[in-house]
């Protein structure tokens, strides 16, 4: 792209919304270059619970427009990736002390039908002592309900917006820091930063703060923006522990303060529980799941199941910053997870459009809502078109995830099935890509681990951005997670002796538990 021309669109921040944006402005014919401090999905969108959902607890608090966007919404999402967004059941234990049987039956029948459920199964009720489901769970719980929602790899949700968005013309620069910007009439003057110091001035017609946490930071850097409308800092922390039961099944758990926490299936061995609600103080970077969290958590659980946990079994855990729109509500819990734009824009100068709150869930939605927004700016630009387009690698036949591993296994009768699992799931029809022209394991290059070698890693840093090994192994996949030490010691040799990069690379950090983590 041509840094002396000026650009439609420049979007600030490289996560889920941000991705969104440009992805939608890009297929519209719009010239767009996004700007993200670190790596795509490094803030809050990988550090997120995981989930494509509704969001049952919110009609709690009436908050049924965005319940019903967000329950229309799963199901968009559902079919234009479904490598890495599947169906999940959920078994929610009846707890009489905290929440009526009535009032979930109710809710969860609202549930069924607010969203004009077409391809999940519906609600249906468990007599715990006599399923499965009910199995691991202490006696005392007798009766449950069991609902759909569906599970995402979130940070690849974000990079195939990337990749879609720079298929349509987007320039996607990563590690690069949003420093300024003023405008003059109708272009902004922006300057980045880049991670070697290196200053770039890009003139933009259109300027979209999609920052997440950090977006009245960016506002702060805009000469005379303004805005009454902020963010409130969530900090929502979640803990990994081996599995311990039996079944794909997740769980939703009431606790006695009226929140809930969620238990799921993680990466095959593993189980993933989240989330707290807790005010974030310090700055977004600083965010780290704390002991009382972790204890919270353990608790939780423990007042359910048969097996009980310490904080010892705990292998993981994480703790991402969300950025709710401030209502003013007294409990972080209630804060609303609904969106708000902030258009700073007037006659005969470049519009300025800021992001305050958003889920997961909606995030096309809300892209496709904010690009709409700019239509008086570029009036040639085309119609929405997300709705029904597919992500990278989503364009399997039928939707039928199965079909599509049982193709692949006859496809690649050298592979073993766990790294043809790992390679559908992780990159749906673009694993032909990754795999290219090789014929065996030994054409894959070295193996780090049981599912991962030198190809994909190749693939990742040629074609989604990886600048360094934590890109690779905790973001662009989750390899980090099941390498044993040896095997990322010798990853990271690996790349530090060039691996075909000229970018910096550092050694991925370490939790207390020895699991590799966003730095």
């Amino acid at each position: 792209m041509d840094n002396t021309a000026p650009i439609d669109v420049l979007v600030i921040g490289g996560g889920v919304n941000g991705a969104g944006i440009a992805r939608d402005a890009a297929g519209r014919g719009l010239s767009v270059m996004l700007c993200e401090k670190g790596d795509l999905a490094q803030g809050t969108s990988s550090r997120s619970g995981k989930l494509v959902h509704g969001g049952l607890r919110y009609l709690e608090y009436y908050e049924f427009r965005l319940v019903r966007e967000a329950l229309i919404e799963r199901e968009v999402l559902l079919r234009s990736a479904p490598h890495i967004i599947w169906p999940m059941r959920f078994v929610l234990p009846h707890s009489p002390q905290d929440r009526p049987a009535w009032l979930i039956r109710a809710g969860l029948f609202l549930y069924d039908h607010l969203g004009g459920r077409k391809t999940l199964p519906a609600t249906r009720v468990l007599k715990l002592r006599e399923t499965q489901e009910g199995e691991a769970l202490l006696p005392q719980f007798t009766k449950g309900f069991e609902y759909s929602d569906c599970w995402v790899d979130e940070s690849r949700l974000v990079v195939l917006n990337a990749l879609d968005a720079s298929r349509y013309g987007a320039d996607i620069r990563t590690r690069t820091t949003f420093h300024s910007a003023s405008r003059v009439d109708d272009l902004w003057y922006a300057t980045l930063v880049d991670q070697h110091g290196q200053q770039t001035t890009i003139k933009a017609r259109a300027l979209v703060n999609a920052a997440g946490p950090w977006v009245n930071t960016v506002l702060n850097t805009v000469t005379s923006a303004s805005t009454n409308r902020s963010v409130r800092l969530v900090k929502g922390s979640h803990i990994v522990v081996r599995k311990f039961w039996q079944g794909d099944q997740a769980y939703l758990l009431q606790n006695a303060d009226k929140r809930v926490i969620f238990v799921n299936p993680y990466e095959s061995d593993y189980a993933l529980i989240g989330t707290t609600d807790i005010p974030q103080q310090d700055s977004p970077e600083s965010a780290k799941a704390d002991e009382t969290e972790i204890r919270y958590l353990v608790d939780t659980v423990n007042r359910y199941f048969t097996q009980k946990l310490t904080p010892d079994d705990v292998i993981h855990s994480f703790a991402g910053v969300r950025p709710l729109y401030d209502d003013d509500a007294d409990n972080p819990s209630a804060v609303t997870r609904d969106y708000v734009f902030d258009v700073d824009e007037a006659p005969g100068v470049a519009p300025l459009l800021s992001v305050f709150g958003g889920k997961i869930t909606t995030f096309r939605k809300l892209s496709e809502h904010l690009v709409n927004k700019l239509a008086p700016y570029f009036p040639s630009m085309g119609p929405s078109w997300t709705e029904s387009a597919l992500l990278p690698g989503g364009d399997i036949a039928g939707a039928d995830f199965q079909a599509c591993l049982l193709a692949n296994y006859q496809a690649y009768p050298w592979l073993d099935s766990r790294t043809v699992e790992h390679l559908t799931q992780c990159y749906g029809t673009l694993m032909h890509s990754v795999i290219a022209n090789a014929q065996s394991k030994e054409e894959l290059g070295q193996q780090f681990a049981a599912t991962f070698y030198e190809r994909e890693a190749h693939y990742l840093i040629e074609h989604e951005w990886a600048q360094t090994a934590e890109d690779v192994v905790t973001r662009r996949t989750k390899h980090g997670l099941h390498m044993s030490p040896d095997e990322k010691a010798r990853f990271v040799d690996w790349w530090r002796q060039g691996c075909g990069k000229t970018a910096d690379v550092h050694q991925p950090e370490t939790t207390s538990h020895g699991v590799l983590h966003e730095s």
